[in-house]
């Protein structure tokens, strides 16, 4: 038996039997020059491994991996939908993005996601309508990043999923548990068409999901390369669905013809032994790197997970975070976003300042250096999105985040896979109550906002230290500023870091994980102002790897059913 079938069936025991996440070994013990892969479903993880056993590359593996996470994952991304890469180069220690952030119609305005009275159309309507499907860019990034820095043929990337998709797997918890969840999308169509059984119930975890519609598409797809998307049969097809309904959308063959992936050049500031890199807007990499300057300007560091001032410290940088983020990132071609004055180090020092030792009403935004005016943005983000790393024999470092946006998308499929919801990250109001303009409104052919914020880190001369991301809307940026200080400034094993519990301060909300701070902790907040209520950070989605004393050291988040897999 090779060790890819090996793989495969050490991944499908696993879901099948239910062991925990747990039950994967830790690469702590792993050379840092050896292959491996980060992701949030085993079936996925191993895909990639299969692609780097033949001696493809990080960005070969990535595209296995983003084919299987549509079918076995498909309630957080998909080839339906849009992601990041952020890309490390062994060889010439260079750093790019890979922008396949969805794109809105050419027909696409700022009432688009307004009634006929003028007013914002509810959240559920907004989603299930076809208005919430953007050009999808995930497909296309791939393609673009794939000519690049791909080994293998592009037709010999897909045999797994494919495989996968006719011959079945095994419905997973977590997926029985968005299946049969309270979710707008849960009474979708096509979301009660594909997860019915034959005898009328619903699926449950351990049941066999087939998916010959996907297989077929994945077949065009390795035969075509991405125009099997763009063009023809499955791009009418996509255009038809999304139009489709009272509130159709305005997608066309044109506009799905016009996508274009963008290559960016990343954001890198210093944070403690390390350079961060992270994706430019429309991502809200920014955002990342003004909370890590921030709490640099604390003494986070010299605490740890069992202080409550912390925690306290971390959730009034997160909220000072996500006032500058929501009033200024925004699609750079439209808002003219100016990161520099958003990290400028006076700009950090006086918000920094903020920080007091109670917390009091919501925080507003700054007024950053050079960056213009901008009303303040509503937008919301559910948790939906995945996040893997991949890194091959040469040392080159795949780090993406991936996402349809919610649970299933818009809840719409087409050729097998569920169409994004993403337009629904813009502003459904283009100005705020007196009439001033939101940087993040809805405009022809631009890129909503995005909290996917995939992360490279290297060592101050450039050689590769780490990568983290995460899963979870716009929490991604709580849950990946988290695990950087737990393991980072806390010193906490990469699994212990993403494990440890999450805390999502943004305005006046204060979520998180109640059950999992201690009394004395949750007692201490509370008598500062932060009041921990639950049902937000349940459900995150992080992965990470750091390079510790010439080792890796890698985790997966425990909340999903993530696995690191490596070659011997």
């Amino acid at each position: 038996m090779s060790i890819a079938t090996r793989l495969v069936l050490l991944a499908t025991l696993s879901l099948t039997a239910c062991v925990t996440p747990t039950a994967q070994p830790p690469i702590g013990q792993q050379r840092p020059s050896e292959p491996f892969v980060i992701a949030a479903n085993p079936l996925a993880a191993a895909a990639g491994i299969e692609v780097l056993k033949r001696g493809g590359s990080a960005i070969d593996a990535a595209v296995a991996v983003q084919a299987m996470l549509s079918l076995v994952e498909p309630q957080s991304s998909g080839v339906g939908g849009g992601a990041f890469i952020n890309y490390y180069d062994g060889a010439t220690r260079k750093i790019s993005i890979y922008d396949g952030r969805e794109m809105a119609p050419a027909q696409a305005g700022p009432a688009m996601f307004l009634g006929t009275d003028g007013k914002p159309l509810s959240f559920t309507d907004a989603v299930l309508s076809g208005r919430s499907t953007g050009v999808p860019g995930a497909v296309a990034m791939l393609g673009m990043a794939q000519r690049e820095h791909g080994r293998l043929r592009w037709s010999s990337l897909f045999g797994s999923a494919e495989r996968t998709a006719r011959e079945g797997f095994i419905v997973s918890p977590r997926l029985a548990r968005m299946i049969a969840g309270s979710f707008p999308q849960s009474t979708a169509t096509d979301v009660v068409a594909y997860f019915t059984a034959a005898d009328g119930r619903r699926m449950k975890a351990g049941d066999t999901l087939k998916n010959p519609a996907y297989a077929d598409f994945l077949k065009r797809l390795a035969a075509q390369g991405p125009r099997a998307l763009y063009r023809g049969e499955t791009g009418a097809r996509i255009v038809a669905r999304t139009r489709a309904g009272a509130l159709g959308g305005s997608m066309t063959m044109a506009d799905l013809a016009a996508y274009r992936p963008i290559k960016r050049e990343p954001l890198c500031r210093p944070y403690r032994i390390y350079v961060v890199c992270a994706p430019p807007p429309p991502s809200s990499g920014v955002a990342i790197l003004q909370l890590l300057g921030l709490l640099e300007r604390t003494d986070i560091a010299t605490r740890g997970p069992d202080d409550p001032r912390a925690w306290f410290l971390f959730a009034e940088a997160s909220r000072l975070m996500y006032a500058d983020r929501d009033r200024y990132v925004a699609d750079p071609r439209f808002a003219g976003v100016n990161v520099a004055g958003l990290l400028d180090p006076a700009y950090l020092d006086q918000r920094a300042k903020l920080i007091a030792t109670q917390a009091g009403p919501p925080p507003v935004a700054g007024s950053p250096p050079n960056v213009p005016a901008m009303a303040a943005d509503q937008t919301r983000e559910p948790a939906g999105t995945s996040h893997f790393i991949i890194r091959d024999a040469d040392g080159n470092v795949v780090s993406m985040t991936t996402t349809v946006e919610s649970i299933f998308g818009s809840g719409r499929m087409v050729d097998g896979f569920f169409l994004n919801n993403q337009l629904t990250d813009f502003s459904f109001s283009p100005t705020d109550a007196a009439g001033f303009p939101v940087a993040n409104a809805v405009g022809p052919a631009k890129r909503p906002r995005s909290s996917m914020i995939p992360l490279i880190l290297t060592t101050k001369d450039g050689q590769f230290a780490g990568a983290i991301g995460s899963a979870g809307g716009s929490a991604i940026l709580a849950y990946v500023g988290k695990s950087l200080v737990a393991s980072v400034d806390w010193g906490l094993p990469m699994q212990a870091a993403i494990a440890a519990p999450n805390l999502v301060a943004r305005g006046k909300s204060f979520g998180g994980e109640v059950t999992k701070f201690s009394p004395a902790i949750l007692a201490e907040l509370a008598a500062r102002g932060i009041e921990i209520k639950p049902g937000q950070g349940e459900d995150s989605g992080a992965q990470g790897v750091l390079i510790r004393d010439g080792r890796i050291d890698g985790g997966f988040d425990p909340r999903r059913e993530g696995v690191v897999l490596t070659l011997p």
